[in-house]
């Protein structure tokens, strides 16, 4: 479903004229660059979909309305509209202030740090504090004041409390009541639709009883939105739970069937109920993401690539995870397209399974899904800005969706069989959707900052001449992490130099797995932990550069053609980078003296052949052939353009520094 925004409609948090995203459970309309730092929270702090890019369920969105229009800002805003509480020095940002770190800055501030909300007085006992609010809540849901509700929630309100008098929570008195607005916002904030009152019925059983059937189902299919939203994603569609609770996909041949994954499938098998349930909201989570990452792309201005907007490439930290969770939430951006929906698949069968009486108890890791041990841990703390110490009282989310994944019952399943061409359909569309897309974007901007900074140093240290870029710079599309950077691989053989091979498909295929994670920052020591030694047969470092942004340029082209669905120019894309490939490491010696530098020219020239190969699969097929899977082949396109931006980046980093020696 699609809204028309009214002129009047300003950003909730920099007042920019149209904005096109909401924060769900906040109640307000955001616009695209405060939505950068809203998905950078994370989905424990701000729940964002866009209003009209994105699916939505219709009480859903006319909830989000109600509560934008009736001020539901303000009470974010509490204190910065008392000119007697005004903090000093505290503004709210304009649309024409910067991202980083005025925007980001207040954001953080506003939502995580919840610092102007309004505060209550002291009391010694904070448990009855909260009790009092939940029992305001409970009785203020059964009216239509739903911003009354809203700053009782973000006052601590617990949306599943259980009244001891009354024997209820607060959804069974919105249900009684028909207060269906009310629902859509305490289900948001975690209310339990099957949690059952002192008799034992459920909200469900309040809303039929009442004769309030359309919320009756609406809350069936808020209980089942876990597997709801995993099968959509895979397949386009929903059951109707009126015949069954699951569709599950078929779709053996889209499947990854490798030993790794069956041994992968048994482990989540094996897992207790609890940590099945994390691991499933986990990777709704990720769905979430990927899904917004496609409507991101769709919707960002392309003309120029450069932006301040963050992108946000695997799922934020969630503090109130531990680390080994968080580590294992961050390695589901690296699952590709077919992985992935095995996941999805074998989550949904498992769910299924359980519910009807088979499940295990035995205790296994959720995070080990089958990926290879050597793979680097993401930093236990990697986000765009440190929030050890900002932690936020707004987690209901997450029982939200815990509550549904425990709340699957045995009803009859309707597992109706996917065409492999109708999971393409589909998957086609959410193309942009991938992690690779915004890996390789982030790698072309800092890529770009790195060369701008080398540029400035030059010309500081009087190397004489104009830059070579004649004034114009690369163009990326979001800010490089600090821990996105690529470090250099040190499995490579000093003895093959041969850069133009193409059987160096296979270490390409071997590397990239292991090179998606990027570090803080390569030490002073060198690229990847080594003792750089100087080199005086490297070339000039404007040379190097001058190459590497030609290098980025082509990829970047390559890069809208993927986003664009033109696979014709695939092809000739791949021909002028591994053409700009050639050139960039005719500048280096066949047999360089640094492992380093040998290492980054094999990773550069392997990923521009295996370019040429994954992009010649996208050329008009004879008759009769087997179809291209468009998905899977983007994807790996994506993954070799990384690679060779990583590469290059690595070489200009070399050669930067041996030149300072």
């Amino acid at each position: 479903m699609s809204r028309k925004l009214q002129r009047t409609e300003v950003c909730a948090d920099c007042s920019a004229p149209d904005p096109g995203w909401t924060s769900i459970n906040r109640g307000v309309l955001i616009c695209d660059e405060c939505c950068s730092i809203h998905r950078s929270l994370g989905r424990h702090i701000s729940i964002v979909k866009h209003l009209r890019h994105s699916g939505w369920p219709p009480a859903l969105l006319q909830m989000v309305q109600t509560l934008a229009s009736n001020g539901a800002n303000s009470i974010w805003e509490h204190s910065l509209l008392d000119p007697s509480q005004v903090q000093s020095g505290r503004r709210k940002p304009n649309p024409q202030d910067k991202v980083h770190p005025t925007k980001s800055e207040f954001i953080r501030a506003k939502y995580q740090m919840l610092a102007f909300v309004h505060k209550l007085p002291c009391r010694e006992d904070d448990g009855v504090t909260t009790k009092d609010l939940s029992k305001q809540l409970h009785s203020s849901v059964r009216t239509g004041s739903l911003e009354t509700c809203l700053r009782l929630l973000s006052l601590g309100a617990q949306a599943n409390f259980f009244h001891p008098e009354k024997g209820t929570t607060p959804l069974h008195v919105a249900a009684k009541a028909g207060q269906n607005l009310q629902a859509e916002l305490l289900v948001v904030y975690g209310a339990d639709p099957g949690a059952p009152d002192i008799n034992g019925r459920t909200p469900m059983d309040y809303a039929r009883q009442a004769g309030h059937l359309e919320l009756a189902e609406r809350l069936v299919e808020c209980q089942y939105e876990l597997t709801d939203r995993l099968a959509f994603y895979l397949c386009g569609r929903r059951p109707d739970h009126k015949n069954g609770h699951y569709i599950i996909p078929q779709m053996a041949d889209s499947l990854d069937l490798s030993e790794l994954a069956k041994a992968a499938k048994k482990k989540l098998q094996a897992l207790n109920n609890r940590l099945f349930e994390e691991l499933a909201m986990d990777v709704y989570d990720e769905v979430d993401r990927r899904e917004n990452d496609a409507v991101w792309l769709t919707t960002q201005n392309h003309s120029t690539l450069v932006t301040e907007r963050s992108a946000v490439p695997f799922l934020p930290v969630n503090p109130e995870y531990s680390a080994t969770r968080n580590q294992g939430r961050q390695k589901l951006a690296r699952f590709n397209a077919r992985e992935f929906a095995t996941l999805i698949i074998d989550i949904l069968s498992d769910a299924k399974r359980r519910q009807q009486g088979k499940a295990l108890s035995s205790l296994t890791d959720p995070l080990d899904l089958g990926i290879d041990d050597d793979q680097h841990d993401y930093d236990s703390v990697a986000s765009d800005e440190d929030t050890d110490s900002e932690l936020s009282t707004q987690n209901n989310n997450n029982t939200q969706r815990s509550n549904r994944a425990k709340s699957m019952d045995s009803s009859d399943f309707s597992d109706g069989p996917i065409t492999l061409q109708e999971y393409l359909e589909v998957k086609r569309a959410l193309a942009s959707s991938e992690a690779k897309v915004q890996q390789l974007l982030k790698v072309n901007n800092n890529l770009s900052e790195e060369l701008r900074r080398l540029q400035k140093e030059m010309r500081k240290a009087g190397s004489g001449g104009p830059s070579p870029f004649g004034g114009q710079h690369l163009s990326g599309s979001t800010e490089m992490g600090r821990y996105m950077v690529p470090k250099a691989e040190k499995h490579c053989s000093s003895t093959d130099s041969d850069y133009d091979n193409p059987q160096m498909y296979e270490l390409s295929l071997s590397m990239h797995r292991s090179s998606e994670e990027e570090g803080r920052g390569e030490s002073e020591e060198g690229v990847g932990g080594e003792v750089v030694e100087p080199d005086p047969t490297l070339p000039c470092t404007e040379d190097v550069i001058l190459k590497t942004e030609q290098v980025t340029k082509n990829i970047q082209e390559l890069l809208r053609a993927a986003q664009e669905f033109q696979h014709d120019s695939f092809v000739p894309c791949s021909e002028k980078i591994h053409s700009a490939v050639t050139e960039m490491a005719s500048l280096f010696p066949k047999r360089p003296a640094l492992d380093a530098v040998h290492c980054s020219l094999r990773l550069l020239a392997s990923s521009a052949s295996r370019l040429q190969l994954e992009c010649r699969k996208a050329a008009p097929s004879e008759p009769g052939a087997p179809a291209v899977d468009y998905q899977l082949l983007t994807q790996q396109v994506i993954q070799c353009a990384y690679d060779i931006a990583k590469a290059a980046k690595q070489l200009v980093t070399i050669t930067t520094r041996e030149k300072k020696q």
